[in-house]
């Protein structure tokens, strides 16, 4: 139950990095398609956040000079915005270094950002909130002294005027702002992990401790030679004592701090380099070591929103917001991050200290921050709403945003779970075997304890800390509501998969009426209980259900036409599943492949392969392979989502059997000499197959390749 008493906003964020890396410059807007979407502000608005960090960017606008500046974009944004009450906190830079004819280590690149600044200012006098440069110090280090960004810097020097141009910059921006607007505020953003370390490596740690407080320090006033990096600066940086005092004489203290705190920030220095992988090895010239990540390796587990956010207020006493919330992981972790971040907010209120929101970022998610948007790879973390459907789709966490925001209880199941960065599976080296357990939570109960799909779902709740029930038919027959009944009220599962099924498709020509009541009538008997109980509810179809005329791959509302007796019960068992339950999720698939199990189709293929052995596929039969790890997550993620109705999961790509026999055997180096191709007709099978049944979607592509899930899967099978 939530404390509502006190005044805690919800803001929302998008993920609009305009980093240079070399000469090209990689633009988030882009990648997300926020460019070319202005309704996303109706989106925004409707979760009920009170302000949303927007940016107006220098290099966007201004590419050429502030004299050919093009506002039109921002121009029908923040219009929009004022229709929509919803308040900007504008951003100028975010993890940029401006246009061309500046950089980060130009000396007049502070007073050319006050030149925009100002011209911004007037444009939109109405806007009171600004973020000049966003994350300053997190900037200079990746793009001074790691090499990551432009200007490629990795020494000290470059670091350092880098970081000193940008918070000069936004002294200089404010200056400039406030000339036009007295009432304009500073939302000052930064990421401030912590480091820990060995005793041996105390000293780094304490510098790198001092340096995280640099740039709230500089726009403070707080830096002179005494201060704990001061002499550093002088002596190791190029750093002048004019250039100390300047900020003396100049402060511009943050109205609201705003704190960018992500699991990875916590850092752990360690020199027992034998304890970790070679790649992960570095140093500083006085000692070899790895960095790593703290959550990884302390037992104890790390500070947290609320041990950091204690740690700024009691240096600056200045108001408070946490001003990005997101975690690149599965949908529950997701909202347990989010949702822990708002009750650590809320417990700080109580204590006195003045925060003011929580902000939902990368509401579009994110791209390729897996490499530091060094590259653009395509690599997409969903976010509030998630990009890889028609239109933006909102998660999980939209909802449970929705919910804080109109002061709603929260008592989802998957937040009685702590997340993984609580559990001891997180840890690289535990020092005792893991003890987490999930008993406590409601479950998520899981029908088919012996197939495929079953145990794969058990293998992944485990890993996702899904609390979870397994069961064989013995313990729960689909096709009685009694022993349904009976096991839900004992267990009150929040949710039930149906995993089980008949699934050989010759011998269901031979006993059709078995193959329907277990198929049709067993998945509408549990849907029926399902939706008296509260229960949601997930079962699976199959790509059997469309007939191969058809010669592009399949949608969701696609005709269906089934040419054998199983198809036929997938059919419909979709149709009186749906009628039973509206709220269900019927999700149809296709050729599973797995590196679980020693009887899917690939599995198979390599085995008879490498063995010497001929191994008879179709040569005329086109289909979507399925990777069943992607289609467990996948699965999970949109039942975590709420999502109903019909869905079409698998991997992108479309290939006949033998050709995926060739392929994987190809991939794993396996003599393709013994793979006989024949057409299906002459594979003495007894049920009619569709040529063609290779799925698509036009509610979304959840599944990445067929290339990528073929990698993986041999990368988990030698594992």
């Amino acid at each position: 139950m939530n404390n509502l008493k006190q005044r805690l906003d919800i803001w929302g964020g998008i993920e609009c990095t305009v980093n240079r890396v070399g000469e090209e410059y990689l633009d988030q807007l882009e990648y997300n398609g926020h460019n070319r979407r202005i309704e996303d502000l109706e989106r925004f608005a409707a979760l009920g956040i009170t302000a949303l960090r927007y940016p107006v960017l220098w290099e966007k606008v201004a590419p050429n000079g502030i004299k050919s500046a093009d506002w039109s974009w921002p121009d029908e944004r923040l219009k929009r915005l004022q229709e929509l009450n919803l308040r900007p906190i504008v951003g100028l830079v975010h993890h940029g270094s401006g246009p061309r004819y500046t950089s980060l280590i130009d000396p007049e690149f502070p007073e050319k950002l006050a030149v925009y600044a100002r011209a911004a200012a007037q444009r939109y006098p109405w806007v009171n909130l600004y973020t000049p440069i966003n994350e300053p110090l997190t900037t200079a280090r990746f793009s001074g002294l790691y090499g990551h960004w432009y200007p490629h810097g990795r020494d000290n020097a470059t670091f350092a005027r880098a970081l000193f141009n940008q918070c000069r910059g936004i002294i200089l921006a404010m200056a400039a702002i406030r000339e036009v607007n007295p009432d304009a505020q500073l939302v000052q953003t930064e990421d401030l992990g912590k480091t820990y370390s060995t005793p041996t490596l105390a000293y780094q740690t304490e510098f790198e401790n001092e340096r995280r407080w640099l740039s709230f320090d500089l726009l403070c006033g707080r830096v002179n030679a005494a201060h704990p990096i001061g002499q550093f600066l002088l002596t190791n940086c190029g750093i002048t004592q004019a250039e100390l005092e300047w900020f003396l004489e100049n402060p511009c203290p943050p109205d609201i701090l705003g704190i960018n705190h992500y699991l990875t920030s916590d850092r752990f220095l360690d020199e027992r380099l034998e304890l970790y992988p070679s790649e992960l090895h570095g140093g500083n010239g006085r000692h070899q070591y790895v960095d790593v990540e703290a959550v990884r390796v302390l037992e104890s587990g790390i500070a947290g929103h609320y041990g950091l956010l204690r740690e700024v207020w009691e240096r600056y006493q200045l108001p408070l917001a946490v001003t990005e919330v997101h975690l690149g992981c599965t949908r529950e972790e997701q909202i347990r991050w989010f949702y822990e971040a708002w009750n650590a907010a809320l417990q700080l209120q109580t204590e006195g200290v003045d925060i003011r929101a929580i902000t939902a970022w990368a509401l579009l998610g994110s791209y390729d921050w897996n490499s530091l948007v060094t590259r653009h790879s395509g690599f997409y973390e969903p976010g509030v709403f998630d990009l890889r459907s028609a239109q933006p789709r909102p998660t999980a966490i939209a909802h449970l945003i929705r919910s804080l925001t109109h002061g709603c209880d929260i008592d989802h199941p998957l937040l009685e779970t702590p997340g993984w960065w609580h559990r001891s599976i997180r840890l690289l080296c535990p020092s005792s075997p893991s003890t987490d357990s999930l008993s406590s939570a409601r479950p998520l109960v899981i029908v088919g304890a012996s197939g495929t799909l079953g145990k794969a779902f058990g293998r992944l709740c485990e890993i996702r800390g899904v609390a979870y029930r397994l069961l064989s038919r013995q313990e729960m027959d689909i096709t009685d509501a009694v022993s349904i009944e009976r096991v839900l009220a004992e267990l009150k599962p929040w949710a039930v998969i149906n995993a089980a099924g008949y699934v050989r498709v010759d011998d269901a020509e031979k006993e059709p009426e078995v193959c329907l009541k277990v198929n049709a009538e067993g998945a509408a008997i549990l849907a029926e209980v399902c939706r008296r109980y509260g229960a949601k509810y997930l079962t699976f179809s199959s790509d059997l259900v469309f007939d191969g005329t058809g010669s592009n791959p399949y949608l969701e509302d696609d005709d269906i036409a089934p040419l054998n007796v199983y198809g036929r019960s997938k059919a419909l068992a979709e149709k009186q599943v749906l009628a039973a339950d509206e709220t269900a999720l019927v999700i149809r698939t296709s050729a599973f492949f797995g590196p679980w199990d020693e009887y899917n189709f690939v599995t198979i293929a390599l085995r008879q392969l490498e063995a010497g052995e001929s191994f008879v596929a179709a040569s005329d039969v086109v289909i979507s392979p399925t990777y069943v790890p992607d289609l467990v997550q996948a699965s999970l993620d949109l039942l975590v989502d709420d999502e109903c109705g019909l869905w079409h999961l698998a991997n992108k790509g479309a290939i006949s059997w033998a050709d995926l026999a060739r392929y994987a055997a190809q991939a794993a180096g396996v003599n393709t000499d013994n793979l006989i191709s024949l057409p299906l007709k002459e594979l003495g099978l007894i049920a009619a197959r569709p040529s063609y049944s290779v799925l698509g979607s036009h509610k979304a592509e959840l599944l990445p390749s067929l290339d990528g899930a073929m990698s993986r899967y041999f990368d988990e099978y030698r594992s």
